[in-house]
């Protein structure tokens, strides 16, 4: 007895084809990090909000006194640098993630990618990878700038302050891709930029929670921008991260991993 010859169609071939053809998968999400850190530095209002902006604060609060800061014996240098690479942090992994994230779905950009070799998950690594990349950038820039000034970080807290930056990356990554995935574009961009704006003045990320007026100065040691301030000035100004912001980090990072896996649109 004879075989029934299958039969495939032109695009079932086509499909075939490409999947053959197409590059390793580590090769795909390092092509896909390099175009999100590149789209985030050549774009001139996200290189303004990722670098620009930080060190202006950086220079503003070192060279002026016109913020009144209780540096508990620190020099103004030490004591401000920490809080502004959180801020760093933030703008690049919420705020930058968040818009950039919110018009590639409105544009159909995240739908096609989806359905490339590359796939969701390959394009989410290539944006958290991307994130990372560009804040490398910003952790040179800002501590040469720091240096510059007289910056004398704590050796023994660059590891701590380097986890810090990780657990901060994934808590704000998170709560940029919940944004993203259930608010239309417009209302990403302007929930976005209030969200960064409100958690620099009174989230405890440049200036410590317990220099806070009245009960933000209890509400900012549970916001994801707290927890990382703290976080941060512990590492660099005496070496080690206070166990607290970590719990505090991993809880948000969970809420908002999980409400952005249940929650999030493609189109």
């Amino acid at each position: 007895m004879s075989a029934t010859p299958t039969s495939t169609t032109p695009e079932a071939e086509s499909r075939t084809g490409a999947a053959e053809l197409a590059a390793p998968a580590w090769r795909r999400v390092v092509a896909q990090t390099a175009f999100e850190t590149r789209m985030i530095l050549r774009n001139g209002e996200q290189l303004l909000v990722t670098i620009i902006l930080p060190v202006m604060l950086l220079l503003g609060l070192v060279l002026t006194s016109f913020v009144d800061l209780d540096t508990g014996g620190a020099t103004r240098v030490d004591f401000v640098t920490p809080g502004v690479l959180a801020l760093a942090v933030m703008s690049t992994a919420f705020t930058s993630q968040a818009i950039a994230t919110a018009f590639d779905r409105r544009n159909g950009v995240l739908r096609l990618m989806s359905t490339t070799p590359l796939g969701r998950g390959g394009l989410l690594a290539g944006k958290v990878l991307g994130v990372l990349a560009v804040e490398v950038v910003q952790v040179v820039v800002i501590t040469g700038v720091a240096l510059a000034l007289g910056w004398q970080p704590d050796p023994a807290g660059i590891p701590a302050a380097v986890l810090a930056v990780l657990l901060g990356t994934a808590a704000f990554t998170s709560l940029a891709m919940l944004l993203a995935g259930t608010l239309r574009a417009e209302g990403v961009l302007a929930v976005a930029n209030l969200v960064l704006v409100l958690l620099t003045v009174g989230g405890g990320v440049l200036v410590p929670a317990d220099q806070l007026p009245g009960p933000l100065e209890h509400v900012a040691l549970l916001l994801p921008s707290g927890a990382l301030g703290e976080a941060m000035r512990g590492a660099l100004l005496d070496g080690a991260v206070p166990p607290f912001s970590v719990v505090v980090l991993l809880g948000w990072t969970a809420a908002l991993g999980w409400g952005a896996g249940k929650l999030f649109r493609w189109t």
